[in-house]
C-alpha cells in the first residue's frame, strides 16, 4: 500500500534528541505500571510482560467525526440487536457462505439447535466496537470498517492510553492542549454492562466466567475487566476458564443452569471462540453448545456472534435493508453515511459484477473473509490473482468485496518492545474504535449506551493492524477542528 497523499497536522513535533530519549523511556516505565503491556509470544513467561506497542504521542483527528460517531454508537447497538434476533434475516445471510466455511457452518450449526430446541436465556447482552478509518477522497469524513461483536478488545489498555497521553502532554509542557484528549471511561463502563448483565441473572450467588485461550499473550486487557468488576462488586466471582476446561469440567443440571466445578455460571464472558484456532478439537465445539444450551447469560451469545460477521455487514449496506430493522430515516441516513461499498460474490447478477469489479480495477477494492476476527485480507495485485483462482468456484461466496478507505497519514513516533530509543519518525494512519454496551430480549431493549473509545494506529504503508499481531500500536485522539 503507497501512502496516502493527504496528511493531518502533528500537533507536538519537534522535540529535541535528548528530550525525547528522557520521554521514551518514561513512558516505557508508565505503560508497565498502569497495564499497558502484554506477555511476550517469543520469551512467553507467566511472571513478565513487556509493554504493548504504542504511540508516543497522540495523533490527530477531527473532532466533528469523533462526535458523530460516539453519538452514533447507540444507533448500532440497536441495529445489531434487531438484527440478531430476525431469524429469517440471518438465515438468508449465510445460506451460501456455510456451504464453503466450515468453521462459520459450525457456528451455525449451533445457532440452529438452539433456535430449534428453543432459546434457554433470552437475556443478551453486547459489547460492541464499531470501527472506522478517516476516508481522505471524501473530506477525511469517517467510513466503518467493521463492527466486533466478540471479544472487542482494548477498552482496559485503551482507557489507560488516555490517561498516560495525558500524562505525557503535561510532561512535555502542553498544558493547554490536555483538553483535546476526550474523556474514556471504556473499561468502566463495559465491566458495569457485564456486571448489568450478570444481575438480571437473578442469582446472587452466581459467577462471571471469563472464557478464554490455555494461553493468553493480552493478559492485561483481559485482567483489568476482572479486576475493574471485582472494584465494582467485590462480592462477584470471577473465573477465567477455556472451551476445554467447559468441556472437562461443566454441565448443564435439570433447571438448564450452566455449573463449572460446584459453580452456577450466571454471565459468560467471550474472549475467545471466533477463530478456527479455538477449537482444535469436537470437544471445544461441544463445550460452545454446552454454554448455548444453558440459561446462563452469554456476552455474546451465538446471534450476535454470527451477526458480527462481514457477511452481514455486506447484507445491511443493500439498499432497503436498513428500513427492516430501524423506523427513524435520521438514524438510517446517519447510518448510510459511515458505510462504503460492500459487494457479496454469490453466484448472481450482482455477485458477477463485484468479481468483474475487482478485476478490472483491484486498487480500489479490499477482498475480506466474511467471518469476524480481522486480519487475512487481500489488497491490490492479491485482489485480482485471489478472484482469478476462485471466481469459478464456491469459495468466492465466503468473501466479500469492500471500497478501500483511504485514510490520511500523520507523522508519529511509535514506540515498540524492544525499539530504537531514540525511536525514529514514521508516517502513521490511525483506526477509531467506539465501544457500545446493549443489554436487552427479543422483546426489548434494556441498556443502550456508548461507553469510550480506542484508536490503533499502524505504518501508513501497513495492510494490516493489529496490536497483538504486531502489527499496530496503541493511540488516542487528539481532537482538531
Amino acid at each position: 500500500m503507497s501512502k496516502p497523499v493527504p496528511k493531518l497536522p502533528n500537533q507536538f513535533l519537534p522535540i529535541t534528541k535528548d528530550v525525547l530519549k528522557e520521554t521514551v523511556l518514561k513512558a516505557k516505565d508508565w505503560a508497565i505500571l498502569h497495564g499497558c503491556s502484554m506477555r511476550s509470544k517469543n520469551n512467553y513467561s507467566e511472571d513478565s510482560v513487556q509493554i504493548s506497542p504504542f504511540n508516543l504521542l497522540p495523533s490527530s483527528f477531527p473532532r466533528r467525526e469523533f462526535n458523530k460517531v460516539v453519538e452514533l454508537q447507540t444507533v448500532f447497538n440497536e441495529l445489531m440487536h434487531r438484527v440478531a434476533h430476525d431469524r429469517e434475516f440471518v438465515e438468508a445471510c449465510f445460506k451460501d457462505t456455510i456451504q464453503v466455511d466450515e468453521f462459520t457452518g459450525n457456528l451455525f450449526k449451533i445457532y440452529e439447535t438452539v433456535q430449534q430446541e428453543g432459546v434457554s436465556q433470552e437475556i443478551t447482552v453486547g459489547l460492541f466496537r464499531s470501527d472506522y478509518l478517516l476516508h481522505s477522497t471524501s473530506n477525511n469524513n469517517l467510513k466503518q470498517v467493521e463492527l466486533n461483536t466478540i471479544a472487542s478488545s482494548f477498552s482496559g489498555i485503551g482507557t489507560y492510553m488516555t490517561q498516560y497521553h495525558r500524562y505525557i502532554l503535561q510532561e512535555l509542557g502542553h498544558f493547554d492542549k490536555i483538553k483535546n484528549l476526550p474523556d474514556n471511561d471504556a473499561l468502566t463502563g463495559s465491566s458495569q454492562g457485564l456486571l448489568d448483565a450478570w444481575k438480571l441473572y437473578g442469582n446472587p450467588d452466581s459467577i462471571i466466567v471469563f472464557l478464554t485461550e490455555e494461553v493468553t499473550y493480552n493478559i492485561c486487557d483481559q485482567r483489568l475487566h476482572e479486576f475493574e468488576i471485582s472494584k465494582l462488586n467485590p462480592e462477584v466471582k470471577v473465573l477465567r476458564r477455556s472451551l476445554t476446561d467447559i468441556h472437562d469440567r461443566g454441565s448443564i443440571n435439570s433447571k438448564g443452569e450452566l455449573i463449572i466445578d460446584n459453580d452456577i455460571v450466571g454471565l459468560v464472558y467471550l474472549r475467545v471462540g471466533y477463530e478456527p484456532d479455538n477449537y482444535p478439537s469436537k470437544k471445544e465445539w461441544d463445550a460452545r453448545l454446552l454454554i448455548e444450551r444453558s440459561k446462563a447469560i452469554k456476552c455474546p451469545n451465538i446471534q450476535y456472534h454470527l451477526v458480527g460477521q462481514k457477511k452481514v455487514q455486506q447484507a445491511l449496506a443493500k439498499s432497503g435493508v436498513l428500513e427492516r430493522f430501524l423506523t427513524d430515516p435520521k438514524k438510517i441516513e446517519a447510518l448510510r453515511e459511515v458505510f462504503v461499498g460492500l459487494y457479496g460474490l454469490e453466484f448472481d447478477e450482482f455477485g458477477d459484477q463485484a468479481v468483474q469489479m475487482a478485476l478490472d480495477d483491484p486498487e480500489r477494492y479490499v477482498l475480506k473473509p466474511q467471518r469476524e476476527g480481522g486480519g487475512n485480507n487481500l489488497y491490490g495485485k492479491d485482489v485480482r490473482d485471489f478472484m482469478l483462482k476462485v471466481k469459478d468456484t464456491k469459495e468466492r461466496t465466503s468473501w466479500i468485496l469492500m471500497e478501500r478507505i483511504l485514510p490520511p497519514s500523520e507523522t508519529g513516533y511509535m514506540i515498540v518492545p524492544g525499539g530504537p530509543n531514540p525511536p525514529p519518525l514514521s508516517e502513521t494512519v490511525s483506526e477509531l474504535g467506539i465501544f457500545g454496551v446493549l443489554i436487552g430480549d427479543p422483546q426489548k431493549i434494556i441498556v443502550n449506551k456508548q461507553v469510550g473509545h480506542m484508536l490503533r494506529t499502524k505504518a501508513a504503508d501497513s495492510d494490516e493492524g493489529g496490536v497483538i499481531a504486531g502489527f499496530g500500536a496503541l493511540d488516542s485522539p487528539y481532537l482538531i477542528d
